[in-house]
């Protein structure tokens, strides 16, 4: 019999797929649950999805009062595992195994993570393991002093900060406190500080703080790292500035920080979604659709995407080619850029098109369109804010929400990518077209 080869895309996109449903059946245990009853298939679907796919939104309200001890540790496991990524994790069980790690399992391990070359993958797994579990311990530790000054039992204290640490660092937005966030905490700094570091840190990616930690200097680091860096410090700081100047007397200064950092792919909030203002929901929606850094924990188009289509079109409008930090950026680069962007839209258009379809006959809940919309950007962006009609959905448009959160954690040219043999690989051919100039605007 012919043996059946996947590209390493395919292998990224099955080993997901294979936690999620591993996920499924453990959270449809009856052992799940505090009430020992299971789960709905809906519901298990949904949760296992947005907790592989790090998103953070919950057809459940209240997680801390439906899931049992081994429901909570379940979440946990299947969003640390999202958050880092099952080839990593394998390839990291290899290396502790002494087990040798073939070209190809390097060459899958450099298609997993982005990289341009087989050259020090498996240091760099190394590295995002014991980086991740570093940074989540002490995490962990700062979460205890808090959480031990709410709660008596020390044992539980030391779950939720283990809990809020993980789901931090790894962008994920789940959290076991309650059915209304980190609200109840807006005003606790050092939980504020800690969760926003947590969050920006898992968000820049493995690949900047790796530079970071080894270089230490600006002129050190590399054009990707550069443009990570600035790119996440603009948008923190614009969108806190928008966020409070829109809700000047409804946020002080730190929830609007902390909104702002959380809004591109964290999920958690101090403040309820549904007090903000009709301009303030869609600028939140813009800063899901962006998202957090390539090789990071979190989703959206990324950083760099939105730093190279925004260099491309001013770039376009000067009549000038797009420089980079004395650097000329390809096109293939801007396409990709472009083209990544266009497949996002569409596809959370569609969805959203869609959502309003099945929607208009819930006999549960009466949904706005702003409601879906932000919603849908929400699921993509892998984000997890809500409005709060995720519990309400159909269960129809709860798999299509659950599809879109896998979509938008992969990334729509990562899909797409499977379906196209020849993607990032254009044919060669000798024949020459002639060009022709075709009226734009």
């Amino acid at each position: 019999m012919k043996k059946i080869k996947f590209t390493p895309l395919t292998i990224t996109v099955l080993s997901f797929l294979g936690i999620i449903v591993i996920g499924v059946f453990l959270l449809k245990l009856p052992i799940s649950t505090q009430g020992g009853e299971s789960l709905s298939w809906y519901d298990s679907i949904f949760l296992s999805t947005s907790a592989v796919c790090v998103t953070g939104l919950s057809t459940i309200p209240n997680l801390s009062i439906t899931l049992s001890v081994f429901g909570k540790i379940v979440l946990a496991m299947l969003i640390q595992i999202g958050g880092i990524g099952i080839v990593t994790i394998a390839i990291y069980v290899l290396v502790i195994l002494g087990i040798r790690i073939g070209v190809t399992e390097r060459y899958i391990l450099k298609e997993a993570l982005n990289q341009h070359s087989m050259s020090g993958v498996v240091r760099l797994v190394k590295s995002i393991i014991v980086t991740t579990l570093i940074i989540e311990f002490f995490g962990m530790l700062i979460n205890l002093i808090v959480f031990t000054q709410y709660y008596d039992d020390f044992w539980t204290a030391l779950g939720i900060s283990a809990f809020h640490s993980i789901s931090s660092f790894n962008n994920a937005g789940f959290d076991i406190l309650g059915d209304s966030s980190l609200q109840a905490f807006s005003g606790n700094i050092l939980l504020n500080i800690n969760t926003m570091l947590m969050i920006v840190i898992g968000g820049i990616g493995f690949i900047v703080i790796r530079d970071i930690l080894g270089k230490k200097k600006w002129s050190g680091f590399s054009l990707y790292t550069k443009i990570v860096l600035k790119t996440t410090l603009f948008l923190i700081v614009s969108g806190t500035l928008i966020i409070k100047f829109f809700e000047y007397n409804n946020v002080t200064w730190l929830e609007a920080l902390f909104q702002s950092i959380t809004t591109r792919t964290a999920g958690f909030s101090t403040v309820s979604m549904n007090m903000f203002s009709y301009s303030t929901l869609m600028v939140i929606m813009v800063f899901m659709f962006i998202g957090a850094s390539p090789n990071s924990t979190g989703g959206g188009i990324k950083t760099t995407t939105f730093y190279i289509m925004f260099k491309s079109i001013v770039s376009f409008l000067k009549g000038k080619p797009t420089i980079i930090n004395n650097r000329r950026i390809g096109s293939e680069s801007r396409t990709k850029a472009f083209t990544l962007a266009g497949l996002a839209l569409a596809s959370i258009v569609v969805v959203f098109v869609v959502l309003g379809l099945l929607e208009s006959g819930n006999p549960n809940h009466n949904m706005t369109f702003l409601e879906m919309l932000f919603e849908t950007f929400s699921a993509f962006g892998t984000v997890g804010l809500s409005m709060g009609i995720t519990p309400f959905l159909m269960p129809v448009s709860k798999i299509i929400l659950s599809l879109l959160m896998f979509l938008g954690r992969l990334g729509p040219i990562s899909i797409f990518g499977i379906m196209n043999k020849n993607w990032g690989h254009p044919q060669v051919s000798n024949i020459e077209y002639a060009t022709e100039r075709v009226i734009i605007g």
